[in-house]
């Protein structure tokens, strides 16, 4: 039996997980104090993804970049591509919070939505 070791991010309390895998499947898992533990743990060793931050140009506006987020976890694996259509990005000004700044990222059907109002010059 595979053990991995994880220190949990589902919540504030970062429990020190200890994973337990057989033939690619969880067995078990210890060391959560939540059920949010036990969620993060499985999914972590199994399929592990995450919500990508960044910023990205803004044309026209009061601010010069914009903050974003993906709209939903992404494959962890598919950060890196995300990052770098997101360097490619420029906005037009104005931009209001929840706007699709990039559709499909990454190809993993998952939007970039902008985090942050800005104003027109």
């Amino acid at each position: 039996m595979d053990v991995i070791n994880l220190t949990c991010i589902g919540c504030p309390m970062g429990c020190p997980l200890k994973v337990s895998m057989k033939d690619g499947k969880v067995e078990k898992i210890e060391g959560n104090t939540c059920k949010r533990g036990a969620v993060y743990g499985e999914k972590e060793v199994t399929n592990p993804t995450r919500i990508v931050t960044s910023t990205v140009r803004v044309s026209g506006g009061q601010m010069p970049v914009v903050s974003v987020k993906t709209a939903g976890d992404i494959p962890k694996g598919k950060i890196r591509e995300c990052m770098l259509e997101l360097k490619n990005v420029t906005i037009q000004a104005p931009v209001t919070i929840g706007t699709v700044v990039f559709e499909n990222v990454a190809g993993t059907d998952i939007s970039v939505v902008a985090t942050k109002d800005v104003m027109a010059k």
